[in-house]
């Protein structure tokens, strides 16, 4: 079996909260009294565990503790776990970003990584001179370079603005150049952050696919982060599950996703991790969008009707009388809200429906991906409220019917609708 070409061993990372950076000179000076006198460093005994649901006393958390494991080459590893389990910081530390606290990182091969939008970039150069500046960071000569440029052009669509200033460009611009940058210039080890999740349907499905190639044909070693659970179950060969800082499970895919559903009962939807508010009395146990006389999954398409069903569950209701409202919001990639329906304004009384169709007769989204938030009410009190839960890809149509497409973009029109309890 070959070397491992990343190597993490009991990798630990804390953090100081309310302040910039985690020194201050008094703890420097204790440290290097404990030092000389021979003694371990005293704030890596004191820090509490990173659980962002309680409060606690001390001002100092560890993000990451003890966690160890190796990547082999060519090996695709998934990262998964809720909110503030550790994997963004785990991310920096493979990126040396930031610096571990305790522990050894060993790497061997250059690294590229996409952690969040306009990473590397300088914002005052043009997009030309940063593809230079990323293949020179990465020791890549200008004719290597120069050979993989039109390549990474084309991937990220941003052939007009190429000598425009990055500063300039729609954050999708900015994720479409910096994905193919770091695709593109040969790394030997790509890390990818969520942050994909600012393009649209059609580019995640276009960066996927390059980095399944950059794995599969090339041989190169892919870390990526993902609440997408069933893109994680069809790119990635092992995962490992953080919990609150810690390596809670590492190993085959299928398996790791099924730990995770299984830790997070409760709190997924479609598969997929969300947090929910609430009172949990009554839930949504699930959402699906679906084309008249069609199933859930199949395409939804931009002025076609479409049904957006929505199952509860009662298991937790204690038998008192309800005045259920329930509410959805439906918002673009940048969070705008983009339309809002309730069974409220149609006079519609729930009682305790089992199931709730809202029917659009027209749907006034143009094609592109789209986050959907959910609130479960008693009047005024929060039964279960999830917000962007989930998402839905809504396919090009022939929205006004002249048999042509309409192109991406956000809304059409004014949205009817129709609400059924049953």
């Amino acid at each position: 079996m070959s070397s491992p070409i990343i190597q993490v061993e009991n990798l630990s990372k804390q953090y100081r909260l309310g302040a910039i950076g985690s020194k201050t000179l008094r703890d420097d000076l204790k440290r290097w009294w404990y030092r000389t006198r021979g003694r371990e460093n005293p704030f890596l005994k004191i820090g509490e565990t990173n659980d962002r649901t309680r409060s606690g006393f001390s001002e100092y958390v560890w993000a990451l503790q003890e966690v160890s494991f190796e990547v082999q080459p060519g090996q695709v590893l998934g990262i998964i776990g809720r909110n503030g389990a550790g994997k963004s910081t785990l991310l920096k530390i493979l990126s040396r970003v930031t610096e571990p606290t305790t522990g050894c990182v060993t790497m061997n091969g250059r690294v590229a990584s996409l952690l969040e939008v306009g990473t590397g970039f300088h914002p005052e150069l043009t997009g030309r001179e940063n593809i230079y500046l990323n293949g020179a960071i990465l020791g890549m000569t200008r004719r290597e370079i120069n050979r993989k440029f039109d390549e990474i052009v084309d991937f990220a669509a941003v052939a007009r603005y190429i000598d425009t200033p990055v500063k300039r460009y729609s954050s999708g611009m900015y994720v479409r150049l910096a994905f193919a940058v770091a695709a593109h210039l040969e790394p030997e080890i790509l890390v990818v952050d969520e942050v994909l999740a600012v393009g649209d349907a059609e580019f995640q499905k276009k960066a996927l696919g390059r980095m399944e190639a950059v794995s599969r044909t090339e041989g190169r070693t892919v870390l990526y982060v993902s609440h997408n659970l069933p893109t994680l179950q069809n790119f990635c060969d092992q995962c490992l599950l953080l919990e609150n800082g810690r390596l809670h499970s590492q190993g085959p895919t299928d398996q790791i996703i099924k730990n995770y559903l299984t830790h997070s009962a409760g709190n997924t939807l479609q598969g997929r991790p969300v947090t929910r508010k609430g009172t949990g009395e009554v839930q949504v146990a699930d959402i699906a969008f679906v084309p008249p006389g069609g199933r859930a999954g199949d395409p939804v398409r931009s002025g076609s009707p479409m049904d957006i069903v929505v199952a509860l569950d009662y298991s937790r209701y204690t038998g008192r009388s309800l005045d259920l409202q329930l509410d959805l919001r439906i918002d673009d990639q940048n969070g705008n809200r983009i339309f809002w329906v309730s069974n409220t304004v149609k006079g519609v009384r729930l009682n305790q429906s089992e199931q709730v169709r809202f029917s659009i007769e027209k749907l006034p989204l143009l094609a592109g991906t789209y986050y959907v938030s959910v609130m479960l009410r008693d009047g005024q009190m929060a039964l279960d409220w999830i917000q962007h839960g989930i998402t839905f890809d809504v396919a090009e149509g022939d929205y006004f019917g002249t048999g042509r497409l309409v192109p991406p973009g956000q809304a059409l029109s004014l949205h009817p609708f129709e609400v059924y309890a049953s």
